[in-house]
Formats: C-alpha cells, structure tokens, sequence
C-alpha cells in the first residue's frame, strides 16, 4: 500500500479522493483545498485523512509516497514542480500544464528525480478506449487515414480558458494513445460569439492536425451546441470504426466499408468499387475509468516504469493546443510543430 494526497477537492477533486480512499492499494493521508470552508465539508467523509490548507505540509512529510493535483490549470506548474522536487510521484489533472515550456520541465524534473509523472488523461482508461487500442493494434482497420472527433455541448462555459483547452486535451490524448503519430503542424479557427466576463474566450473551434506519416485528425468542439455529442470516428484503408459515448450499449461499431481501386489498362483509368459490408459492435467490459486509473498509477510506481498518460503524452498535447492557439490567433495559419 502506498500513501497519497489530493490538493485540490473541486468537483473532479473529490472523485479523485472517492476513488483513491476506496482503492486497496492506496492509503489516504491528506486532503488539501485553499478553501476552508469546502475543505471541512469534504473532511467530514474522509475522517483518516488529515484536512490542510497548506500544501507545503504534504510536500515536507517523507512517508507521503504518492500527491494528485487538482486544482486550476494556472496553478499546475508550482505545485507540481514542488511535488516532484520533494520526491513524490505526482498526478496532475488535464492539461498539465498551460505551456509546452513548463510542461517540459516537469518531464525533466520527474526524470531527474526518479519519480513518475502521470498525467490524468482519464479517457484513456475508459474500456471502450482500451478496446479501440487493441483493435487498431490487430490491423483490423489497417492502414489509418483520419481521426476525427466531435466534443460540443451546451456550455460548461470556463472563465479561466477556451473551448480548445477545456475539452480538446481529451480527444487529443485519446489521438495520441491510439495512434501515436508525430505531427508537423497545427491549425485552428475559433469564434467568440460572446463576451464571457468582459474576455474574448473562443468558445467554438475547430482544429486540424497533419501528420508526418500524411494522416489526418480534425477536432471540433463547441460550447454553443443544442444537442450533446461526444463522437470519434477512425478510417483506415480496410475498416472504419465509430466511436459513440453517448451509446449506452453500443459504443464502439467497426463498418467493413471502404473503397477499392480496380485498374482498366484498356482504357487507361481506374475504376472506384465502394464496398458497404457487415457493422459490427464488440462487446466491452464495464468499469469505472477512474478506479482503474488509480490501480494503474500504484502498479506503474512497484513496477518502476511510466504511465500510459505519462509527462511525455501531457506534454503532447499541451503543444498541440499552444499551437492550436497561436494559429487561432493567426487567422488559423498552420503552425509547424516539432515534438
């Protein structure tokens, strides 16, 4: 068993600190917020853990193995980089941080420090997602060519950031898990249709990423939408896949649709035969993402190895979205990228 704190008890806080005080494999020491008075609230629920405004507590006890930050973006770069320096393996909240910079310097701290840094991409551990990843891995779609996602919703409008930094860091890390391809460059359009506490906050955008293997991934999301869609789909040169987390049974469909292309030497062109076949909907467990991403962080620390979102795949995205964002400012110019 492994001791670990949670700074930051906000909403997603809390289920961070559900999960890990549920988990065997973690002991709960700490909770932390800068807000007493939630912090006595949340406290009541969790009586072994001691409550503390102040972080510098935890960073300064030894026998913490293990400290999660939630707490706003802004605040991810000081409190993780005093984690790592401490020695503690650290989880860090989406993004991980606001600038490809920073982020760099935790990986290079966590490296230099011989800790884990764990990035809470929580989609990756959803068993639909790890699904997706042994398909693809089998060759059953075959050679990929897009990625494309959709992410919109009525709200929740951010104060803090943009529509681009609050929901594209899951299907970018989500692109990143499952195909793990190096992108050369990056554009985005983004519109404000309205002032958001007197700031221009794009709040619908679109973004394309190009890939040095000449695959594509087109992401929207949009915080002004009537309906609610949460939708990825992935085609490759044998089969297509769908992937549909609004479907309460089946999220995941594989299409064996596609094209062929049959050569006519006599009259000297190629004829496109499109090929409509079979759905197929694979059957996926049922867990909590969230449960099994800690049970994953405990085993990756006794095992001594990263993380499947580890500082490398926070880092990933965050340079995506810097230059999302630069290009957005640009008149979505497409910005080189080198990762």
């Amino acid at each position: 068993m492994k001791n670990v704190a949670v700074i930051g008890c906000g909403y997603w806080g809390n289920h961070i600190v559900r999960n890990f005080n549920s988990s065997e494999n973690w002991d709960l020491k700490y909770i932390c917020d800068i807000d007493a008075e939630h912090l006595n609230k949340i406290a009541k629920s969790y009586p072994n853990a001691k409550a503390v405004i102040d972080a510098g507590i935890i960073f300064a006890d030894e026998s913490i193995d293990a400290v999660a930050i939630a707490t706003p973006v802004n605040t991810h770069f000081d409190l993780a980089k005093r984690s790592l320096e401490s020695g503690k393996h650290t989880w860090v909240e989406k993004p991980l941080t606001s600038d490809a910079a920073s982020s760099q310097v935790l990986v290079e701290a966590a490296k230099r420090k011989g800790v884990i840094l764990h990035v809470d991409h929580t989609f990756i551990y959803t068993p639909a997602v790890r699904k997706i990843k042994s398909i693809i891995e089998s060759g059953e779609l075959g050679e990929i060519y897009y990625f494309d996602s959709v992410r919109i919703n009525l709200g929740l409008f951010q104060h803090d950031v943009n529509v681009l930094w609050d929901l594209a860091p899951h299907d970018l890390s989500i692109l990143q898990y499952l195909l793990d391809r190096k992108p050369v460059a990056v554009s985005a359009h983004g519109i404000s249709p309205y002032k958001y506490n007197n700031n221009d906050i794009e709040s619908i955008a679109y973004l394309n990423i190009r890939f040095e293997q000449g695959m594509m991934a087109n992401l929207h999301v949009n915080w002004l939408s009537p309906v609610k869609i949460r939708k990825i789909i992935i085609g490759g040169n044998r089969k297509m896949l769908v992937f549909d987390d609004m479907e309460p049974i089946e999220k995941i469909k594989i299409f064996d649709s596609g094209i062929e292309m049959k050569s006519r030497e006599d009259v000297y062109e190629s004829l496109i035969q499109y090929r409509i076949g079979d759905m197929m909907s694979p059957a996926i467990k049922n867990y909590e993402a969230l449960k099994e991403e800690c049970n994953h962080f405990y085993d990756c620390i006794v095992k001594d190895v990263d993380t499947d979102t580890d500082g490398k795949s926070g880092l990933y995205v965050v340079a995506i979205l810097e230059a999302a964002d630069k290009s957005m400012k640009s008149g979505g110019i497409p910005i080189e990228i080198d990762f």
